[in-house]
């Protein structure tokens, strides 16, 4: 099974790494899912492709390094790859579990094009199937933690701490009614540094699924 899904997230990746151009600034994501987009990448920079890369963490940078892809200072860029850990019909997503959701959301934001990379099964009909991953200061965070609890979330602290220096909380909400109003409450909170609901960010989607060849979907929002 795990395989399986490996090889649909490469197809997935490859599908999106032919979007990026000669002398792009490429976003480069964390996680199992961006180690394909990497891959892909460094293949055709050996073919010749000209790009600098923005990792969104320390790992990401690392192994950047270790493929041959240079790297920019500047988090502009002209199209930003990652994957995702949910994603609902309107291309809403929820991202972080790989522990860089910071760093992911300001690259997205500053993007001229997100594109997010993913198997089939990261496809849900709303999202909080799973955890909402949140990153929090480390003063104060059981006082912050709380606060989240107030808003319906379970809120329990990972053994790790982010390249940005702070906790996260991986939060049980439930399925999440409205993603844009849970966003806008988690804003408000005095010690949330970041969530993972990317709202409105995605411009595509390339979900590698089976049965469905070399060619993976592509999903868009109606124009």
């Amino acid at each position: 099974m795990a395989d399986e899904l490996n090889s649909l997230k490469k197809l997935a990746a490859e599908s999106a790494v032919t979007q990026v151009a000669n002398d792009m600034v490429v976003g480069l994501g964390t996680g199992s899912t961006a180690e394909f987009v990497l891959q892909a990448l460094a293949a055709r920079i050996r073919e010749g492709l000209r790009i600098t890369g923005v990792p969104t963490s320390e790992r990401t940078a690392a192994r950047a390094r270790e493929l041959g892809i240079p790297l920019a200072v500047d988090v502009a860029t002209d199209i930003a790859i990652d994957g995702a850990d949910e994603v609902d019909p309107l291309l809403n997503l929820i991202k972080g579990r790989g522990g860089a959701l910071l760093r992911e959301k300001i690259v997205a934001q500053a993007s001229a094009r997100f594109i997010v990379v993913v198997d089939e099964s990261k496809l849900i009909p709303r999202l909080g199937v799973g955890l909402l991953p949140i990153e929090v200061v480390k003063f104060g965070w059981q006082a912050t933690a709380r606060r989240i609890l107030a808003l319906g979330g379970k809120p329990q602290r990972r053994d790790l701490v982010t390249d940005n220096g702070n906790y996260i909380l991986d939060c049980a909400f439930g399925p999440i009614e409205s993603p844009e109003s849970l966003a806008s409450e988690l804003d408000l909170i005095t010690g949330v540094v970041e969530h993972g609901l990317f709202i409105g960010l995605a411009a595509e989607v390339h979900v590698g699924q089976r049965g469905t060849g070399l060619q993976p979907v592509v999903l868009k929002l109606p124009q």
